[in-house]
């Protein structure tokens, strides 16, 4: 109303001899009163006039929308009179666009969220680019192409050689069976989708050539309508000669540009029966391979360093476990979870002397690379400290030295223990770790009592070594705290829980011990899905031993008849093995292993024979030198003994011990008839 009466005051003013009174340039326009007057004194004289906004003033808007002021018309002066807006009377042609164009751009705001977030979700290449296809098929667009780069640069890498888009994805919506006009042709490799495009399934490799259409849209960076002279000599390029896109501003070719450089491109396509895309929709697309390119960036990262972690992990770990004679080996190792795949748990399995073996677990406080880093080193440490044949306590005093060197705070549990399958016998130390486990071959398990210790790391500790007796058919397990402890329960309530599975599994094969691999997975069964707060290690490992009939254990004095003395003890027990066929090799072995012992030592020589899958010969002395094997000249006397050694045994070696050294040689059985 208001406007029309200011319209018609406009209309006064510029008319030929309007009196004065009249509404005209700098008059109050009329109020808007009910009985129609305008804010002029009635007939009757009783009607008080009222006043309007003052000429010049805007009443207040409907329009908030910055697209909707935008169709606000404005007039040119005439006669002197300033211009004023008028605004679009509701219900006019101008009004319903603004209208349309708020929804609109609303519903852009709207989609661009929800997409992104959408897309930010994935973790890996492949949610990622799901998740963009996903978001934008059908709301945005009828079909969608994604190529990526392949390989993927990682960080700053500088890959060499050309570009290659490799089709990575592509979506579409489902089509009627009937509708032959918009059937979308399948992609060998990837037949339940498919691009909108005619001709022919889409290129799945596509080499940029350097000053190429298609390089230079990339570069450009903004997404282009399919009909631009850019882009129509681009699409055949990465979609192949063959293809084709639908007409007009159907199509939308977006670079996917990272953090450093351009990573791939994504084609939008609309099928002819819906609307085209309009300039906005360009922006949409603009944000959308912005961070879907993030994401792929993101996602390359994060794929290189579960790659870097894999890695870690598997050679901080050994990979395969070694099965000395007399006792059989078996491990899991599990990762407090899918995002932290390393961990500070380790286990290890390290062949002795005289078939013992040493088995070791341990845990470095956290689940870093640090940790892990960590773990590497004292696990290093512990092998080289093992092929010393130290006793446990001497290991763990070794270790706890190294992690004080490698810093203040650097923190660790571990259990060390050594078997003897001839004596069936072992002897464990522990330094802050949870005690292990010994199933025995009647059901019963039990917890070992080994005396706790401190952690390794802390310093100025003595560690104490138990020797204990492990029967033939038990199973000894070690494990670390990931396994009995978490935030729904105690480390000893878990360690019971423990005892009761090997227990109950135990039942199950009655006077029979468990397999061994199956018995591992049902202790990590014991595990609750909320359990995982921790890594888990575990080394299981069954005690089978050597029989005392299959051991020839002598003392010999260093003398000159020692090395004849040593023949004729080993042929007695060859005979008595009914192995009378190696005879003749082990007595010139025996003499020439023998002679070199007695030629230094100053305490008696031991020779040892063990019969098992192989046979093993055992010379120990308390000299610590270890011997060499070398080529000896024609005029040497000398010098061909370990070399006869290395030319008919089987293998041989020589450990130092803590009392001298040990110089072996295994030969194989021979056929039995």
């Amino acid at each position: 109303m208001w406007d029309a009466d200011h319209n018609a005051a406009r209309a006064a003013a510029r008319r030929p001899g309007a009196r004065d009174g009249d509404p005209g340039l700098g008059a109050e326009p009329p109020a808007a009163g009910g009985d129609g007057t305008g804010g002029r004194r009635g007939r009757d004289g009783r009607g008080a006039a009222r006043r309007g906004p003052a000429a010049g003033e805007h009443p207040p808007a409907d329009v908030g929308d910055a697209r909707a002021a935008a169709e606000v018309g404005y007039r040119a002066p005439e006669s002197g009179v300033p211009a004023v807006p008028t605004a679009p009377p509701p219900g006019s042609t101008v009004a319903t666009e603004a209208a349309a164009a708020r929804d609109r751009g609303g519903d852009r705001l709207r989609f661009v969220g929800a997409a992104t977030r959408r897309i930010a979700r994935g973790i890996d290449l492949d949610e990622i680019v799901l998740g963009l296809c996903r978001a934008t098929v059908p709301t945005f667009a009828d079909a969608i192409l994604v190529y990526l780069r392949d390989p993927l640069p990682v960080g700053d890498e500088r890959p060499v050689g050309p570009v290659v888009l490799r089709l990575r994805r592509t979506d579409r919506i489902p089509l009627d069976p009937d509708t032959e006009s918009g059937r979308l042709p399948l992609l060998p490799s990837q037949p339940d989708l498919s691009p909108a495009v005619g001709g022919g399934p889409a290129a799945e490799l596509c080499e940029v050539e350097a000053g190429g259409p298609l390089n230079e849209v990339l570069r450009g960076v903004r997404p282009v309508f399919g009909d631009s002279s850019a882009a129509r000599a681009a699409l055949p390029e990465l979609l192949g000669d063959h293809t084709s896109v639908a007409t007009g501003q159907r199509t939308v070719l977006a670079p996917l540009r990272g953090r450093r450089r351009v990573i791939g491109a994504a084609v939008f396509v609309r099928r002819p029966d819906r609307p085209p895309f309009e300039p906005d929709d360009l922006l949409v697309a603009a944000q959308l391979a912005t961070h879907t390119a993030l994401g792929v960036d993101k996602a390359v990262l994060y794929g290189r360093e579960v790659y870097i972690a894999d890695e870690l992990q598997r050679t901080m770990l050994p990979d395969s476990l070694p099965q000395p004679t007399g006792v059989r080996l078996a491990s899991r190792y599990l990762p407090a979870a899918e995002t932290a795949r390393v961990g500070g748990d380790w286990y290890d399995a390290i062949p002795l002397p005289g078939n013992r073996v040493a088995l070791v677990v341990g845990d470095v406080m956290g689940h870093s690379m640090t940790s892990a880093a960590i773990m590497g080193q004292l696990r290093t440490t512990a092998q080289t400290l093992a092929g010393l044949d130290l006793p446990p306590q001497e290991v763990l005093h070794h270790l706890d030295e190294q992690a004080q060197r490698l810093g203040t705070d650097r923190m660790a549990t571990c259990l060390y223990a050594v078997y003897d399958p001839v004596a069936h016998r072992i002897m464990v130390a522990n330094a802050g770790h949870p005690p292990p486990l010994l199933l025995h071959r009647g059901g019963r398990a039990e917890v070992l009592r080994v005396p706790p210790g401190a952690p390794i790391g802390v310093g100025g500790v003595d560690f104490e070594a138990v020797e204990l007796d492990a029967p033939a058919g038990a199973t000894l397990m070690l494990y670390t705290d990931g396994l009995v402890e978490s935030r729904m329960r105690d480390v000893w309530t878990g360690i019971e829980q423990l005892r009761e599975r090997l227990t109950a599994t135990a039942r199950l094969t009655g006077p029979n011990p468990p397999p061994l691999e199956p018995l591992c997975d049902e202790v990590l069964d014991m595990l609750g899905p909320g359990d995982r707060d921790d890594d888990v290690a575990l080394l299981a490992a069954r005690f089978e031993g050597i029989a005392p009939s299959d051991v020839a254990y002598w003392f010999l004095d260093p003398k000159a008849q020692t090395a004849g003395q040593a023949r004729r003890l080993a042929r007695r027990a060859l005979a008595r093995w009914d192995l009378d066929e190696l005879t003749d090799a082990v007595e010139l072995l025996v003499s020439e292993v023998v002679t070199n012992a007695v030629r230094y030592a100053e305490r008696p020589v031991t020779l040892r024979l063990l019969r098992t899958d192989v046979l093993r010969c055992e010379v120990g002395d308390d000299v610590p030198q270890l011997p060499r094997l070398r080529q000896a000249r024609p005029s040497d006397e000398g010098g061909r003994g370990l070399y006869l050694v290395n030319r008919m045994a089987r293998r041989w070696g020589a450990t130092r011990l803590s009392t001298g050294k040990v110089v072996w040689f295994e030969l194989a059985m021979p056929p039995r008839s």
